[in-house]
């Protein structure tokens, strides 16, 4: 499995602007039909709210990858 690791900056990220942030989309637009496809995973339940919030200490996976969130460095 391929772990991401996303320094956040800010409160959140909507889950499919992550997708794309991250590398595993090419756009949001992508990400929403990821997600709503069902493959995308927020710690470890099936995440079907394309533009849910993302905070830190949260895992989003999808297939083989996963990304850990982590708080903003200020």
């Amino acid at each position: 499995m391929a772990h991401h690791e996303f320094e956040l900056y800010g409160d959140h990220v909507e889950l499919n602007l992550l997708l794309k942030l991250v590398g595993l989309c090419d756009s949001g637009g992508a990400g929403k039909h990821l997600v709503a496809s069902g493959v995308v995973r927020v710690d470890g339940a099936v995440e079907l709210r394309k533009t849910c919030k993302i905070h830190a200490g949260q895992v989003v996976s999808m297939g083989g990858e996963e990304i850990h969130v982590l708080a903003d460095p200020n």
